[in-house]
């Protein structure tokens, strides 16, 4: 994802229920927040779920995808990233596995992290014929610019994302313009969520690009559109992510991989318990989205964010702990 590197050690503000045993034998484990919302309520509901329910000596350092997992490899530090971008990394994830100093754990996102094109869930149950990014371009009536009602609107994020670049290249691949629709500049990630928001409180069509875990996919339910044919890498790369090439061609919108990573050296030393934790815990974008708009709507951080969730959820997280630790997690809360 974001590529800035911020390393600010922090403590999280729960409260020590473990004893000082049980802390000694789990220790201090280093855990890895990256700077944006979905990874820091993560990263939050781990070390409360370590501290509480295994004893750890949890601590948070705030940070971002590519330093932090080159840390891990190249100076074993931190122990933890429980939602590692592995797809933005590959070749950092490769030599680091390969050379025996990162382990791969969950699969934090159970469904993978997702973008392309979406509707509003509204429109596409009033119009069940639109599955696909060519349906709706055969519809410009449905989806019409507001500017230019005669003409059919895309929507696309700011300029600088790599997603912007791609839905500009899918854009000339299926032909959008000569079905009637214009491409429309939101200017920035504000401008895009508020044609959204928009489009819901009016009940209008919309279409365009966007991602999930989010937020507002938690607020707004949205359907992402099929592309019709299968994912080509080589395309993908030749062309669909370039922005000068010419002649880009229909494609699929490959999903990126969410995955808990560890050092090897924390690896060896956790409790099984604790590395169970770490190869079991994975939820779906679904359940990441309901809890980023409750988090949003309430101006709520990671903490209240964790909190919230093993309020609300208790069907979920405890399948990923022992029974006796649900039992301590439940009476921290």
């Amino acid at each position: 994802m974001k590529k800035s590197a911020v390393t600010v050690l922090l403590s999280l503000g729960f409260g020590f229920g473990a004893t000082a045993a049980m802390a000694q034998d789990c220790g201090d484990v280093t855990i890895a927040s990256m700077n944006w919302q979905s990874a820091e309520v993560l990263a939050a509901l781990d070390a409360f779920i370590l501290k509480e329910g295994y004893g750890c000596n949890t601590n948070v350092i705030t940070g971002d995808t590519v330093p932090t997992i080159t840390s891990m490899v190249e100076t074993g530090a931190p122990d933890v990233a429980p939602e590692g971008w592995v797809d933005l990394v590959p070749e950092v994830i490769s030599r680091g596995t390969s050379e025996g100093r990162l382990v791969v754990g969950a699969t934090a996102l159970s469904d993978g992290a997702v973008q392309g094109w979406w509707i509003p869930k509204y429109l596409a149950d009033a119009n069940p014929d639109l599955k696909t990014i060519d349906d709706v371009l055969k519809r410009p009536d449905l989806f019409p610019d507001a500017e230019d009602p005669s003409k059919g609107a895309v929507h696309n994020g700011p300029a600088g994302w790599g997603g912007t670049v791609v839905t500009a290249q899918l854009f000339k691949a299926y032909g959008a313009e000569e079905a009637g629709f214009k491409l429309i500049d939101t200017g920035s990630a504000a401008g895009l969520d508020g044609s959204i928001a928009r489009a819901y409180e009016n009940q209008q069509g919309w279409v365009g690009y966007y991602w999930a875990p989010t937020a507002l996919l938690g607020k707004y339910e949205m359907v992402k559109l099929g592309h019709g044919v299968e994912f080509n890498e080589e395309e993908w790369k030749r062309c669909n992510s370039v922005a000068e090439c010419p002649d880009p061609q229909k494609n699929d919108w490959p999903g990126d991989t969410v995955q808990t990573l560890m050092t090897s050296a924390f690896a060896e030393r956790a409790p099984a318990e604790v590395k169970a934790y770490l190869d079991t815990r994975s939820w779906s974008n679904a359940t990441v989205n309901a809890l980023m708009a409750w988090m949003t709507d309430n101006q709520a951080a990671g903490e209240d964010g964790a909190r919230y969730f093993l309020q609300n959820n208790e069907e979920i997280w405890t399948q990923w702990v022992t029974p006796e630790a649900a039992e301590k997690i439940k009476s921290a809360l």
